[in-house]
């Protein structure tokens, strides 16, 4: 334990003062984010809470802040929605059925989480290009900005002739539509103008005060979360200690039609949940030049999403913002996610009834900044000067993450990425062609030898018309894979069905193994002893008497 400490207070100041800072940057946006996945918000806070606490003390990347982030949220949107839906059909209907989905949701979530750190595929985030980064940003903003849109509506739940209750949406006209809109600026405003005044106050929750004091003393008639809550269905906030919800285990039917409803959200949301989360690993890695523990980090954030399902909290993942936040105000350790989840369960316990007051129309304003400042503007000015198919992954990633979700938008643009390089990397393999004094025809390959580029590769022989000898030198080339090594069994056998002498040189060790194992006849074939300036390295250390450094080969 004193171990431990030490570790986590080596910046102890810092830490305690941008965990504090951080938070109160977090409330705003997890309560924002709730209502993009239409839950309490009281529900976000406690999933902000918990799985922040816990991937600050045991996660890959200390300074890195979790929460309950939108990335993660706007996947639950449907599966709750449509939740609700089963709930009424139940033999004995269960109202708000589904958060009950969403807590069963988000356990799985976790343990996929677990697995991927347990199986070690935290690496794999550094194969994600550049440019399905950029899309992948893009979309999440498209999509958070429509949800904030839909906004401007109003919620109520009615029954149709049938018996069947649905919530249906009227979009907001007249007065109505237009104080929300000055409100909204007004919370944009705040937020713009305030950092050029001062950094030292958190401009989002400034501007959440100003507007709701606004509204307050105005008397001005306007949705508030609490009014919103009501509306859908609920009875308003509850501050108080996340507890182990046993309702979970009561209402939710443990079947394997359970399993099937939640399991694709699970995928997607630990999937996109892992990726965010490494990617902003990855961003701290570059901002304090020090290496996270990937791995790690994904089996914090699964033991954090199983305990926040367990307690009630919705899911969450590494939030790039507000690791910014925390990074920038001088929070490099552990004590500073820690410190910003304890900050948050003070609000929890005290400040549900000051929540329940704020207008949605500031909640939208700080969500659209938020689009605004997640959204690579860059990408415009980029578009033309960079290689067309990475314009066109960017463009298609931001395409699937609005039409389909984040998880899919990744995997196509990583699919597209791959593909791109292996079709670029094929046109590069090169024969360059010459003869012998003794009439021998040797071929010099030059290039990347792999799936792509053997049918090129297998175009530069002329087997018909080519001397009864022949060599191939691999010089200048690369066998990367069982596909090449393929070819070249293929191309040996048929210039031994046409009764020609074919000899390889300059093959990998790895390659000649293989070859041998494939057929005896390598033997033969392959030349192992080259004399090659190139390639030879002196066995005996006296043959260097300088440091190899001074040596140029």
């Amino acid at each position: 334990m004193t171990e431990f400490i030490k570790k986590i207070t080596p910046n102890a100041k810092d830490d305690v003062l941008a965990g504090i800072t951080v938070s109160l940057a977090m409330i705003p946006e997890v309560v924002a984010f709730a209502f993009v996945a239409q839950i309490d918000p009281l529900m976000a806070l406690s999933g902000a809470f918990i799985i922040g606490l816990i991937t600050a003390i045991f996660g890959g990347r200390p300074g890195l802040i979790s929460g309950a982030a939108g990335a993660v949220a706007v996947i639950f949107v449907t599966m709750i929605a449509e939740g609700h839906t089963k709930g009424m059909l139940f033999d004995t209907p269960i109202d708000n059925m589904g958060f009950f989905y969403l807590m069963a949701c988000v356990i799985l979530m976790g343990v996929i989480q677990i697995l991927a750190g347990v199986l070690k595929i935290g690496k794999f985030v550094r194969l994600i290009p550049h440019s399905v980064m950029m899309g992948f940003v893009n979309g999440l903003a498209i999509v958070i900005f429509w949800a904030q849109v839909k906004m401007f509506s109003h919620k109520s739940l009615q029954v149709s002739k049938e018996g069947v209750k649905e919530y249906v949406s009227t979009f907001m006209t007249g007065t109505e539509l237009y104080i929300m809109l000055g409100l909204v600026g007004l919370t944009m405003a705040v937020i713009w103008l305030l950092p050029k005044l001062t950094k030292k106050i958190p401009a989002a929750l400034t501007a959440i005060l100003v507007t709701t004091l606004v509204v307050v003393f105005s008397g001005l008639e306007v949705s508030t979360v609490g009014s919103y809550i009501i509306e859908g269905g609920g009875t308003g906030l509850k501050g108080e200690f996340p507890t182990p919800n046993t309702d979970l285990w009561s209402n939710l039917p443990f079947n394997l039609d359970t399993l099937t409803f939640i399991l694709p959200y699970a995928f997607l949301a630990a999937s996109v949940g892992l990726i965010e989360s490494l990617m902003t690993m990855n961003l701290v890695d570059e901002l304090t030049e020090t290496r996270g523990n990937g791995n790690r980090e994904c089996v914090a954030q699964g033991a954090g999403n199983i305990l926040s399902g367990l307690f009630g909290g919705t899911g969450g993942c590494g939030m790039i913002g507000q690791t910014v936040i925390n990074i920038n105000a001088g929070g490099r350790g552990r004590l500073s996610g820690i410190m910003m989840a304890l900050t948050l369960l003070t609000f929890i316990l005290f400040t549900d009834k000051l929540i329940e007051q704020v207008p949605i129309a500031a909640l939208v304003g700080v969500m659209f900044m938020m689009v605004i400042e997640t959204f690579a503007w860059s990408s415009f000015r980029i578009l033309k000067k960079i290689p067309k198919s990475d314009a066109f992954v960017l463009i298609v990633v931001s395409s699937v993450t609005v039409i389909y979700d984040l998880a899919i938008a990744v995997f196509v643009g990583v699919i597209i990425s791959a593909l791109a390089f292996a079709w670029e990397n094929a046109k590069k393999i090169r024969a360059r062609k010459r003869f012998k004094a003794d009439g021998t025809k040797i071929y010099e390959i030059w290039g990347p030898l792999f799936f792509g580029s053997i049918t090129a590769f297998n175009e530069k022989f002329d087997v018909k018309t080519d001397p009864d000898n022949v060599e191939i030198d691999f010089v200048e080339a690369r066998v990367s894979d069982h596909s090449a090594i393929e070819a070249i069994f293929a191309l040996v056998e048929k210039y031994q069905a046409a009764g020609k002498k074919i000899t390889l040189k300059h093959l990998s060790e790895d390659c000649k193994l293989l070859l041998y194992k494939s057929s005896p006849v390598f033997k033969d074939v392959i030349a192992e002893d080259i004399d090659d300036p190139r390639y030879h390295l002196a066995a005996n250390p006296e043959d260097f008497p300088k440091p190899l450094g001074e040596y140029k080969f």
